[in-house]
């Protein structure tokens, strides 16, 4: 789904919940990530679930409300009511999300996490590092969500971008369109595609979609020889066990590549449900201990892959 807002380039319009300077982990070099909201994938173990509805969320964080219910009063839809503990609950059915209770919220306890911004807002926040591209090798990441999730948004991002010389990165599920894909690989010069299991019954039950167009985007990349790396997040009991790493090690062998980073699963991202009104399923799940992931590591080395743990 598109969520552009004009037919002027220039003033294309997206849902952007982050723009994180001084990446270093988002592909080589020092670079910049924007994070677009919206995502087809419901993985359980979403560290960012602000990014998967493909507009501007509230967030509520309860340790700074002070109850004093301005909010209550503010909110032009009536979505604010006061529970029994005199606490403000806000009901996400008639919440519209316009950011007038955060006006006069005196402890900044409400926040709005996304806004539109247009691809020139984007790329005056992106450039004011390219100095720092240029000596390091860095440039622009797209990340989301699924970034492809607003396609003319972000192949406009990455066009601009490489006509202000910056290297382009999309980090992407693989869960897009082909053509889609396709015409936004004309602008991307590097690609970090996530893999969270290769059984596509067992896929679509951590994900929520069947994984048989992320297969088959992978070996489009691997095919037309845009430069791409396999990521695959790393989560304990769901997608370590030694039939998907060796389903894993076989399709890289397939595809040519050698090079797969593991991303090791942790729970940075719990707090973020709370607020968002949302229930965390892997609240009992632990990261794997270091000597787990290391053994992971060895394991995919012993099948001729290249392994680094982000």
């Amino acid at each position: 789904m598109n969520y552009a807002a004009s037919s002027d380039k220039g003033q294309l319009t997206g849902c952007v919940f982050n723009i994180e300077r001084f990446a270093i982990r988002d592909g080589p070099g020092i670079r910049t990530t924007v994070f677009l909201k919206g995502c087809p994938l419901k993985c359980i173990w979403c560290a960012n679930p602000e990014s998967i509805r493909p507009y501007p969320q509230m967030f509520c964080f309860a340790h700074l409300c002070a109850s004093c219910c301005r909010c209550v009063q503010a909110c032009p839809n009536k979505a604010i009511s006061v529970a029994a503990d005199g606490s403000p609950f806000t009901d996400r059915d008639l919440c519209k999300n316009c950011g007038t209770c955060t006006d006069v919220c005196p402890n900044r306890a409400r926040e709005i996490s996304g806004k539109m911004m247009t691809v020139d807002q984007v790329l005056e926040e992106v450039k004011k590092d390219a100095l720092f591209y240029q000596n390091s090798g860095g440039g622009i990441t797209a990340s989301g969500g699924e970034p492809a999730y607003q396609p003319e948004f972000l192949r406009e991002l990455f066009r601009r971008s490489r006509q202000a010389v910056i290297h382009t990165c999309l980090d992407t599920t693989g869960f897009v369109k082909t053509d889609i894909l396709k015409s936004i690989l004309e602008h991307t010069d590097l690609v970090l595609y996530d893999l969270k299991h290769m059984d596509p019954q067992r896929h679509r039950q951590l994900t929520g979609v069947d994984n048989a167009l992320i297969l088959e985007n992978a070996r489009m990349i691997a095919v037309i020889g845009k430069p791409m790396i396999i990521r695959v997040p790393l989560v304990p009991d769901h997608n370590d066990s030694a039939e998907n790493l060796d389903a894993l090690a076989s399709f890289m062998k397939e595809l040519g590549l050698a090079r797969i980073d593991l991303l090791p699963y942790h729970s940075l991202g719990r707090d973020k449900y709370t607020r968002l009104g949302m229930v965390y399923g892997l609240s009992e799940l632990k990261p794997h201990s270091s000597e787990r992931v290391a053994e992971i590591k060895a394991c995919l080395e012993s099948k001729g892959l290249t392994v680094e743990v982000g």
